[in-house]
């Protein structure tokens, strides 16, 4: 009877999806789109991401945008500089921050103006340590034009 339970258990695991595992390993926190004005057709998705076990950022979509792309910013003497990145490493246990002027999700083409207290949906694609990209699926809560970091990290400006 034990065996037959132990049998019937790993069956279930091994057919579950590998999303469902991956999304466990992966831990999406503060997830917030700036707002725009309507005629805008760009704009940043910020959040933190957390893998356990580590892995890698590969990739993103938005049904808001026909474009999204995973960029970093930098500073090229005195002026700043934005590019796609294909891979953004998620180092095992370490929190890695998309944030205003750093790593961030681009989102271009926009379908629609988004505003304030909106949620956008995101997908990201994650690679796992056995290279097989899965699809983690978050809500970013829309936030203010003006918005550059967190509420708790706003706060604390004043």
């Amino acid at each position: 009877m034990k065996a037959t339970r132990t049998r019937l258990a790993m069956a279930i695991l091994l057919s579950l999806p590998a999303t469902a595992a991956l999304a466990a390993d992966v831990e999406i926190r503060d997830a917030w789109v700036r707002g725009t004005v309507t005629g805008q057709q760009a704009t940043g998705a910020f959040l933190e991401i957390t893998s356990k076990s580590g892995a890698v950022l590969v990739g993103a979509s938005s049904p808001a945008a026909a474009v999204t792309e995973i960029h970093s910013m930098t500073m090229d003497g005195e002026v700043m500089k934005m590019r796609a990145v294909d891979r953004l490493e998620l180092p095992a246990g370490k929190p890695v921050l998309l944030a205003p002027g750093g790593y961030h999700v681009m989102l271009m083409k926009l379908k629609q103006p988004l505003k304030k207290g909106d949620s956008v949906p995101l997908t990201l694609q994650v690679e796992g340590r056995d290279k097989t990209v899965d699809a983690v699926p978050v809500k970013a809560e829309v936030r203010d034009l003006t918005a550059s970091a967190s509420p708790a990290n706003e706060h604390g400006k004043h």
